[in-house]
């Protein structure tokens, strides 16, 4: 046991927060009460020391990446969302971008003989994109690149496809999975209580449909990943109650690898009014999502969203994950006013970016099988070799 971690827990003044810091080194849940005590009375050193001790007893200094890029198949959607600033209106659609199957399989093909893993295709809800496009889309992905890992289509779009095919969920994510479809990605979770999701993204999937479609995809033996949209007009308890209903599914199924916490940016959208959060709020929330998911393997920080320097620091509160090198194939945030405005890194640069601040770089797939440590590599001798960058 850190005795420095037993000294902070016996020092702290206020009984709840040491207990809270007790159940932790004892390795026991959090509860509901618990957890929102931590965002009204903890300061971010305790959180954070406590965060980093879950961490390193799951991970060591073990820091995950992968060689990724996005596919965005359209900003046009049929849905609008107050808090984003990527989408157009399908009656706007002249103002968006909507790619054909073959300009995506040229983004595919862009990437022949190059050391990527995964692409990641989000992107708006376009009622032309329909089901079976899709599942003609991931077929000839497959039959390209069949060892590429296809994680696609957040809980929303599948949700509108599934409806507009008249399919089950179930027959829905089966029809997509046998095409080709390996992991869902998190986003379009946002908030899910009623009444903040109301205000802010009344007209898409609820809660409920989001988690059922993770279900059933977990069921399939596919993982998935969950993300929560922070920093707006939620209040901490509702923050706790989206990540208490992941932790319930979480608890049934095993079938998420890793918890995204998405910081709200206020450029160019409906809630331009709403200030953004500090970056203490910001860490907190990694920290508390790291001891309130106790069932959960992973807390990812997705760098393009927090700017590479937050990155970093948030690897001492709890965060063992940065996403991947992305190559500045991704819109949503930059759009949005994020720090990362071309987000693209290098394996040389993103092994630089973790070795910095004294973690283990460990090159991963999708589903968190290690490809390569990099601690003995030389970043030098990786910045100069054309395979790392």
């Amino acid at each position: 046991m850190n005795n420095s971690i037993e000294a902070l827990v016996e020092s702290e003044k206020d009984a709840g927060l040491r207990l809270i810091g007790e159940k932790v080194l004892n390795n026991q849940r959090l509860q509901f009460d618990e957890g929102v005590m931590l965002f009204e009375r903890a300061g971010l050193p305790y959180v954070g020391a406590l965060a980093n001790y879950v961490r390193e007893k799951l991970h060591g200094n073990k820091t995950y990446f992968n060689r990724n890029f996005h596919i965005e198949p359209t900003n046009v959607c049929v849905f609008s969302c107050n808090f984003c600033s990527y989408s157009r209106i399908y009656a706007h659609r002249e103002e968006g971008w909507e790619l054909s199957k073959e300009q995506m399989m040229h983004i595919i093909q862009k990437y022949d003989g190059k050391p990527v893993t995964e692409v990641h295709i989000v992107g708006g809800v376009h009622p032309k994109m329909n089901l079976y496009f899709f599942e003609d889309l991931l077929k000839s992905i497959k039959a390209h690149r069949p060892d590429l890992h296809i994680k696609g289509f957040t809980a929303v779009e599948l949700e509108y496809m599934f409806r507009k095919a008249k399919l089950s969920v179930e027959d829905g994510m089966k029809l997509l999975h046998e095409a080709g479809l390996d992991s869902l990605p998190g986003g379009g979770a946002e908030i899910f209580h009623p009444d903040i999701r109301e205000q802010i993204c009344a007209d898409k999937v609820d809660a409920d449909g989001w988690l059922h479609i993770h279900k059933a995809a977990h069921n399939l033996g596919m993982f998935t990943n969950a993300t929560m949209l922070f920093g707006h007009i939620e209040k901490y308890w509702h923050r706790i109650d989206h990540i208490e209903r992941l932790r319930r599914l979480q608890d049934e199924t095993h079938g998420f690898n890793t918890f995204i916490p998405l910081k709200f940016r206020n450029k160019d959208n409906d809630m331009s009014n709403v200030p953004e959060t500090s970056l203490i709020e910001d860490m907190k929330v990694y920290a508390i999502a790291r001891l309130y998911l106790d069932n959960f393997p992973h807390i990812k920080a997705y760098w393009p969203m927090l700017g590479r320097q937050n990155a970093q620091l948030s690897l001492s509160f709890g965060v063992n994950d940065l996403d991947g090198t992305i190559d500045d194939t991704t819109k949503i945030y930059s759009m949005a006013g994020s720090e990362e405005q071309t987000p693209a890194l290098s394996t040389a640069q993103l092994v630089s970016l973790i070795k910095q601040v004294k973690r283990e770089p460990v090159e991963r797939d999708t589903l968190y099988n290690e490809i390569k440590n990099y601690t003995e590599d030389d970043v030098h001798e990786l910045e100069v070799n054309p395979y790392y960058n």
